[in-house]
């Protein structure tokens, strides 16, 4: 008879972000999870079909919560600044939590062909937020589409705050 492990789902996927965070993308297996999780990799399997979906699954949890962060902080306020300021804070942290997803060349190259879909997704769902304070949903995807963007540069707050706000 199979053992039954309760939340295996979260154990592995919990398992996965622990890995990486200590090897990196590609110093992490659907073996050394399973084994770590004490099950065969033919359960992992059974719940992820790759590592990519089992990365994918944890990402996206943690890309929930910071949404769900923004949108409240968008239902709270009156005014766009403490919201692009959230958005810009939750970017920031998101992809200082994952480097060692976003800097692996393995990674990078794994995920390459399916950025450009996410990236749209990505615009989409921080654009919502926004929308309420903007003339129209085009505005706010272009506001979006600059915080991701320039985000991820060097660029302060203050620098990308400057020219948006011409945008409100």
């Amino acid at each position: 008879m199979p053992k039954i492990i309760e939340n295996l789902e979260l154990k592995l996927t919990e398992e996965a972000r622990k890995q990486i965070d200590k090897s990196g993308y590609s110093g992490v297996t659907i073996r050394s999870i399973a084994k770590a999780c004490g099950v065969g990799t033919g359960t992992v399997y059974n719940y992820f079909p790759s590592k990519d979906a089992l990365l994918a699954t944890y990402l996206l949890s943690d890309w929930n919560t910071c949404i769900a962060t923004i949108t409240d902080m968008s239902n709270r306020s009156d005014s766009p600044e403490p919201v692009v300021y959230c958005i810009y804070n939750k970017l920031k942290d998101f992809s200082e939590r994952h480097c060692n997803i976003f800097r692996d060349n393995a990674a990078i190259s794994n995920f390459k062909a399916s950025v450009s879909n996410y990236h749209g997704m990505l615009r989409l769902s921080l654009s919502a937020p926004l929308e309420k304070f903007c003339a129209n949903r085009f505005t706010a995807e272009f506001i979006a589409e600059a915080l991701l963007t320039w985000t991820m540069t060097d660029k302060s707050f203050e620098e990308i705050w400057g020219i948006i706000k011409k945008c409100f």
